[in-house]
């Protein structure tokens, strides 16, 4: 058996705000399966499971699972969860787990392009069939277009000094690397005490275009409310604010769904020592309105 690769973030409190029932005739979804830790803990837990993921290699890590009765795996994008569950005959499940930004195992992979402590091909893309790659973005975006990028989702108040500086740069020879791009925003950004690394925050700028994932956001929280059963359970994990602003402003306006807890759940300091990637994690839970009673 293929075991997870990485810890899953707060995995223990996914469980149990899932609502699991083994009992229960409808499947749960794992919408993001990565190297699928939440999936495996679901079913060792008695549910039925399908788990979706856009990256081909989450579907060889899946590969153990595909005779198992209870799982059925979906390569796909999770913004078009309704027609992949139309595709497979189900119209309604019981609970939708998802864990959005990137996962532990694409940063390790330098080939993918997504670290900045990592040399790799400029790449990015979650779905490699995809035509946008993050190298496009920095070699043939305007100056001005970088700058609003960089400032909209990598919320960094550097941004015009970045984007002047990536455009200089590429003037003298094209940017493919991520080592290429993390020193020339180390070399834009002002001199000092830092909190976090000058790169950061342009890398995810870059990866949130790239694979457009505020917009698949929006369309997955638009199916869940859909696709619950009454009393059902929605799960998500978001790793910085515009996700997570995005997460409570669906639930503050949506009439099917209704947040269990007013303030996001963070993880314990026990398990942010051992799994730092849980620090920035905030998890929103909601659940499925019951039907007016005509």
């Amino acid at each position: 058996m293929i075991q997870s690769l990485h810890s899953p973030v707060m995995l223990e409190r996914c469980l149990e705000e899932l609502a699991l029932d083994p009992a229960s005739e409808f499947y749960y979804v794992d919408a993001t399966f990565g190297a699928g830790g939440h999936t495996r803990a679901m079913l060792s837990r008695g549910v039925k499971v399908i788990a979706i993921d856009q990256d081909k290699r989450a579907e060889g890590l899946a590969s153990d699972l595909i005779e198992k009765r209870e799982f059925r795996f979906i390569k796909g994008n999770f913004r078009d969860l309704e027609h992949h569950l139309r595709r497979s005959q189900i119209r309604q499940v019981a609970g939708i787990l998802l864990d959005l930004g990137v996962s532990s195992m694409q940063l390790d992979e330098a080939e993918r392009g997504f670290a900045f402590r990592q040399n790799g091909p400029l790449d990015m893309r979650m779905d490699e069939s995809n035509q946008l790659s993050a190298m496009e973005v920095v070699n043939q975006f305007s100056q001005e277009k970088l700058a609003w990028l960089i400032f909209k989702y990598g919320e960094d108040r550097y941004s015009r000094r970045i984007s002047r500086a990536i455009v200089e740069a590429r003037t003298l020879q094209p940017i493919q690397t991520t080592m290429q791009l993390v020193d020339i925003i180390v070399e834009a950004y002002p001199r000092g005490p830092r909190n976090e690394h000058p790169a950061r925050r342009t890398f995810q700028a870059l990866r949130i275009l790239v694979n457009d994932e505020l917009g698949a956001l929006v369309d997955v929280l638009n199916a869940a409310d859909k696709l619950l059963i009454p009393k059902g359970r929605l799960v998500v994990l978001s790793y910085h604010s515009l996700e997570d602003r995005i997460v409570k402003e669906h639930l503050q306006q949506s009439k099917q769904l209704k947040a269990v807890y007013k303030k996001p759940l963070e993880a314990s300091e026990e398990e942010v020592r051992e799994n730092p990637r849980a620090r920035s994690a905030k998890m929103r839970v909601a659940e499925r309105l019951e039907p007016p009673q005509s």
